[in-house]
């Protein structure tokens, strides 16, 4: 009897031990979660934009006439200064080809001048014949008159056949001139293009020297080499980038709208150490279509923003280079601060899952400023309040949980 008594208490007690293995095998764990802190402190509401760097005033050099720009030797980056540095150097051009028929016409225009020339030159020796005859008349007139062989009219007449003998004579000699001129006009057009360079000596064609406008540095070099230019052709862009440089950032129009001028600007991952600090200068009315990377139309508007650093931090930055910015369009010293991470909708409201050490407790929230990392709390949650972060569906108001950095 005993021994059967015994059985069945063992039986009973492994059953019991059984049940409560399986009891505490199968029981409700608390959901692991991570958890967030409530905090007080300084926030700011930033706008994020890819952003590039510009000289404000940006002038470009052009040639001042047509001719021959000789190879310009300065290079991008070195430094000018206003009205003294010769940047571009210039002669005449060189004389075109001629092809069959003009070389013939140039030729023929070579012989007509150097007829007419000798007609000239021929006309010369008949003026200064007329004058010599018209000195021995008015000699013999003078003779006659003093004999008074003569009358006074007839001397008169002597003189001004002189006087006008003499202005042909002087006629002649222009007209000689005139034809030598025109005939070395008719020998320069037959001058070859290829001795052109030989024969030029430029202290007599006379360099056009282009200095630089302001002081600064050489951007960039439209013409390098050698060539024929026409005036106003762009040769050089002169800048300073180091007193002189800006930042243009292209911002949506949606966020455009919330920048005004005056707002802080962090610029960061420009290369350099450090952050550096700018404010907005203006954001221009007038906006404009541009297609993303992906093929979506948006609407852009430049925003112009200043540095306020000393320019030898930023000493390196050039035109056009690529930085990042932050410009920030909100910002409170004393804020209380929930991390975005914890916030779901419920309806219409915000609410959070506060920790209270053993089970998940839902609470509405309202919500002021969020700036993606950290939300502004109007109400609803005290500093040092702790949070559930990424709340899951298992988390419900209610359901124990636990933190993982505790598991």
């Amino acid at each position: 009897m005993n021994r059967r008594l015994f059985r069945r208490v063992l039986t009973i007690g492994l059953l019991g031990l059984f049940a409560g293995f399986l009891a505490f095998a199968f029981r409700p764990q608390p959901v692991p979660v991570d958890i967030g802190t409530v905090t007080t402190g300084a926030m700011n509401v930033a706008v994020a934009e890819e952003a590039k760097t510009r000289v404000r005033d940006v002038y470009v050099v052009s040639a001042p006439v047509t001719g021959r720009l000789l190879r310009i030797e300065q290079e991008a980056g070195d430094s000018v200064e206003a009205l003294t540095t010769v940047v571009a150097a210039m002669l005449p051009s060189d004389p075109s080809f001629l092809d069959v028929r003009s070389m013939t016409q140039a030729e023929a225009g070579v012989r007509s001048a150097t007829a007419a020339l000798a007609l000239a030159r021929a006309e010369v020796d008949k003026a200064d014949a007329e004058v010599k005859f018209a000195e021995l008349e008015l000699k013999r007139a003078r003779e006659l008159v003093r004999k008074k062989a003569a009358s006074k009219a007839a001397l008169d007449r002597a003189e001004l056949e002189l006087r006008s003998s003499e202005a042909t004579l002087q006629m002649s000699h222009a007209t000689v001139q005139a034809k030598e001129a025109d005939l070395e006009t008719a020998r320069a057009r037959l001058i070859d293009p290829a001795r052109a360079s030989e024969l030029e000596d430029p202290q007599q064609n006379g360099i056009v020297s282009v200095r630089a406008p302001v002081s600064g540095r050489i951007l960039r070099l439209l013409q390098e080499s050698e060539t024929v230019v026409t005036a106003g052709t762009a040769l050089i862009e002169i800048g300073d980038p180091r007193g002189d440089l800006e930042i243009v950032v292209e911002l949506l129009s949606t966020d455009a709208v919330q920048v005004k001028k005056g707002n802080r600007v962090i610029i960061e991952k420009w290369g350099g150490v450090g952050l550096l600090a700018g404010v907005v200068d203006r954001v221009e009315p007038f906006g404009f279509t541009k297609v993303s990377a992906l093929g979506v139309e948006e609407q852009r508007v430049n925003v112009i923003l200043q540095f306020t650093d000393a320019s030898e931090r930023r000493a390196t930055l050039g035109h056009g280079f690529r930085v990042e910015v932050r410009i920030v369009v909100w910002e409170e010293k004393d804020v209380v601060r929930v991390p975005s991470s914890a916030l779901f909708r419920d309806g219409d409201a915000w609410a959070v899952f506060k920790y209270d050490g053993e089970a998940a407790q839902q609470l509405a929230v309202k919500i002021g400023r969020n700036n993606g990392a950290v939300a502004q709390v109007l109400e609803g949650l005290s500093a040092d309040d702790q949070v559930v972060l990424y709340p899951s569906d298992r988390v419900s108001d209610g359901v124990r949980i636990s933190s993982r950095a505790e598991n």
